[in-house]
């Protein structure tokens, strides 16, 4: 690779870094809100009644616990909005469906079961998109607020570049002098 074409793939890079996390933000979130809409539209009691036949305790409360969480959970991410807070009840709401549900089929999400009238039928997902989910939340909350997001407009005084790593004060004058320098 030339240094001309590593300088054009830099600048590229650096270019769009502040858009990294949007395509997160927007796959978390609506995941989240298509799972607590779909829980809500079938009502809360049929999804306790599933709560209560895998042994989750006070299953009408967590059932309403659990849709509150994905809709509310879901809005925010799509927003950018308190990502951090609401992070951690999203993480472990994740961490109960591995552990009560998805675990005993392991990791895959995806199990061919049989073919029938030319259809694929699947069998009872793993806790792989879990785990996809959680890494998600993981990188948007060390990201930090990302362009288009209410928390970038809330904490606009306490952080004026979006983008990471900042671009250095010094300029750049090749990679061996960048290497001789002191570390970063």
């Amino acid at each position: 690779m030339t240094q001309k074409t590593a300088h054009s793939r830099a600048s590229l890079q650096r270019h769009f870094v502040p858009y990294a996390a949007l395509p997160l933000r927007l796959i978390v979130g609506y995941g989240f809100l298509a799972h607590g809409i779909a829980k809500w539209t079938k009502g809360p009691d049929a999804f306790a009644t599933i709560l209560q036949a895998t042994g989750v305790p006070f299953p009408h409360l967590m059932a309403w616990i659990t849709i509150a969480t994905e809709i509310f959970g879901g809005i925010t991410i799509l927003l950018g909005a308190f990502v951090v807070w609401v992070s951690l009840p999203m993480i472990i709401l994740l961490a109960v469906a591995i552990l009560t549900v998805h675990l005993p089929y392991g990791f895959s999400s995806i199990k061919l079961m049989s073919i029938s009238h030319g259809r694929a039928q699947f069998g009872p997902p793993g806790y792989e998109c879990d785990f996809l989910y959680i890494a998600c939340i993981v990188a948007l909350v060390l990201s930090g607020p990302s362009l288009w997001s209410v928390d970038a407009y809330r904490l606009r005084g306490e952080r004026t570049d979006l983008r990471w790593p900042a671009p250095s004060a010094e300029p750049r004058t090749s990679r061996v002098t960048n290497r001789i320098r002191s570390p970063r």
